[in-house]
């Protein structure tokens, strides 16, 4: 099938699609004028409606534009083989629009007439929606679900910490790791200093020991600290509430810890049925969190990206530079997927420490001036061009043969890291 809208295509439709209804534009081959329809949003409407296409056009190819790549109406249109979607960037298509209603008036029915309009007169705009593997669509989806539950399980630890310093903060030092099982059952069984000091002590032993702490030494200083744990305050209008909260949160927080283990284990077994999930398990740092999130922000179309700095740009790695006349600014990327970006840029600041040159990189920035943020950015487009050529190559990541090239060149990296290393 083409990527770009042609002639070959029975018909042509623009699409403004809504919550309960959708707005329709078909135009036929070779027809000037378009027809309008409303479409309900429901399987039964879309299914009459791509039915009575399949029968008006023979089941030839229609080209269908709309402001999507994924969604409940996407699924619903790929079901039907004789649809080919073409995604339209929505910015683009208000600056378009824009440019036509300069007074800004819009509605259902006009916004679909634009897009048809594109759909005719920008083909070489526009590409295919090429749909992956279902199981790559699977891990996509799974990946961003599971890194908002860590965002929801961060919002719900920093609750209890609030709370907690509230009335009783001192579990606060004896759990550095806050999102836990162990933290979450001592704050459920004692819930205030008082209660917690009253345990006897082979009852806090035990308590430990059910979760696999096992230094002797640790369990003693953790049993001391709290037989001489002291309330911050005694004022029942401020533990009554505090308390409530701090148990609230922690069953939410039971249940977060519970989801994010279901989640990494739907994610692994769906990484061990993909080819291409060795090629990111072989980076450092990468693991069981990393590795999968770059695996879904790849894919698994090699004519996706046809170019490193193509992914750069895709990923928001690649910064934007405005000139006018004499002025000139660089900024980073916007228009992006951010959750590709925070993938990439959280994955490389594991790499600090456990790849040479990655290091040697990140001291390089930072001795020039650069924040860290900008000094991470600056590794990920980096590595965005390794982690393109062993993508396209299908082959994993190998650092010694890196150093290599970087010594064939005579990379600066390798000098400022060998200086680094004499210093210290």
């Amino acid at each position: 099938m083409n990527d770009t809208p042609t002639s070959d295509f029975a018909a042509y439709i623009g699409i403004d699609w809504a919550d309960r209804k959708h707005d329709v534009c078909v135009q036929a081959a070779g027809v000037t004028k378009p027809q309008h329809r409303v479409i309900a949003h429901t399987p039964e409407a879309i299914d009459a409606w791509a039915c009575e296409l399949r029968e008006r056009f023979e089941g030839k190819p229609i080209a269908v534009c709309l402001e999507l790549t994924k969604g409940p109406l996407v699924s619903a249109l790929q079901r039907y083989d004789f649809f080919v979607l073409f995604p339209v960037n929505p910015r683009a298509l208000a600056k378009y629009r824009q440019s036509w209603s300069p007074s800004g008036k819009k509605d259902d029915h006009s916004d679909a007439l634009l897009i048809l309009d594109v759909l005719l007169k920008h083909p070489e705009r526009l590409k295919a929606l090429r749909p992956q593997s279902a199981q790559m669509r699977a891990l996509q989806q799974l990946v961003e679900d599971r890194r908002k539950l860590v965002h929801d399980r961060v919002r719900v630890t920093n609750r209890i910490t609030a709370a907690l310093k509230a009335y009783f903060p001192q579990p606060l030092d004896w759990f550095e790791d806050k999102g836990t099982a162990i933290f979450c059952d001592f704050l459920e069984r004692w819930p205030t200093a008082e209660l917690a000091r009253s345990a006897r002590r082979p009852v806090l032993e035990s308590f430990f020991h059910s979760h696999n702490v096992r230094n002797a030494e640790r369990i003693e200083q953790r049993i001391a600290a709290i037989k001489q744990a002291v309330a911050l305050t005694d004022d029942i209008g401020v533990v009554l509430a505090a308390k409530l909260r701090v148990v609230t949160l922690v069953s939410e927080l039971r249940v977060l810890i519970s989801a994010i283990a279901e989640y990494d284990v739907e994610i692994a077994q769906l990484c061990e049925r993909l080819a291409d999930y060795k090629i990111f398990a072989s980076l450092p740092g990468a693991a069981e969190v990393f590795a999968p999130r770059l695996l879904a922000a790849f894919g698994e179309d090699r004519e996706r990206f046809g170019s490193a700095a193509e992914l750069q740009r895709y990923a928001g790695l690649a910064p934007v530079t405005e000139a006018s006349g004499n002025s000139r600014w660089v900024h980073w990327r916007w228009a992006c997927t951010s959750f590709v970006r925070q993938s990439f840029v959280e994955w490389v600041a594991q790499t600090i420490p456990r790849s040479f040159w990655a290091g040697a990189f990140y001291q390089q920035q930072k001795a020039k001036g650069a924040s860290h943020q900008a000094a991470l950015r600056a590794l990920a487009f980096k590595w965005a061009r390794i982690l393109y050529r062993c993508w396209v190559e299908r082959t994993p990541y190998d650092e010694s043969r890196y150093l290599k090239a970087l010594q064939k060149r005579r990379s600066s990296l390798l000098h400022s890291a060998a200086s680094a290393a004499t210093s210290a």
